[in-house]
């Protein structure tokens, strides 16, 4: 779902627009892909977790199923047994990396889990574009994946302090309608111009107020 550049001009009109009747100040993201280190950190946390889980409930990697049909419990050397656990970790991780990677992803993800994936992906971008060092704390990011179909609406202290969470509802629901019918360009201009209103009425501009970040959207690929 590529944006062309009169989508981007449109994004960033709205962004303006809706930052020249607020103090607040907003961000717009399209990630294209999941983050690949945080992809590779919970296949990493599983790899390590889920194999300690399966021995508590009687899983043991060096039992083998014969020919016949019978099983053969194999009693490996202490470093030999180390080993066998070492190389199931390692598989594991290679199959959930390999899983997080591939287009199937998203149905073979529980939606709990794309749901964290996706707040993760926000939180850190969050933090990497700078809306938490606007002067009032009053920075806005409106985050959507394309890999989870998700969509995540973060706003800093100043704002959480004066606007109730429920009307950030709205602004999530325009997004996510906008992946949908397939126009994340329009979700993304439906989101800003809703995010405007509810700025303009908790956080009025202010006489001295200047623009702190840039209004053009953000393609992650």
């Amino acid at each position: 779902m590529k944006m062309s550049q009169e989508d981007h001009a449109r994004i960033a009109a709205a962004v303006a627009a809706a930052e020249g009747t607020t103090s607040g100040e907003i961000r717009c993201v399209l990630a294209d892909k999941r983050d690949l280190m945080q992809l590779a950190f919970l296949s990493a946390a599983g790899a390590l977790v889920l194999p300690g889980v399966a021995l508590l409930f009687g899983f043991r990697p060096w039992e083998v199923v014969l020919p016949t049909g019978s099983w053969a419990v194999i009693d490996p050397a202490p470093e030999q047994g180390l080993l066998i656990y070492v190389a199931l970790q390692a598989l594991l991780f290679v199959i959930a990396l390999g899983v997080g990677v591939s287009p199937l992803s998203r149905w073979l993800t529980p939606p709990a889990l794309r749901a964290r994936i996706t707040r993760k992906a926000a939180e850190a971008k969050f933090v990497a574009l700078g809306l938490t060092y606007t002067r009032d704390r009053t920075g806005v990011l409106l985050y959507v994946s394309l890999a989870e179909r998700r969509a995540e609406v973060l706003a800093d202290i100043g704002i959480y302090d004066k606007a109730p969470n429920q009307v950030w509802d709205e602004v999530t629901a325009l997004l996510i309608d906008g992946l949908k019918r397939g126009h994340a360009a329009d979700g993304f201009v439906g989101a800003v111009n809703r995010t405007g209103e509810i700025l303009s009425a908790y956080l009025p501009r202010k006489d001295d107020d200047r623009n702190e970040l840039p209004d053009s959207v953000i393609e992650v690929r």
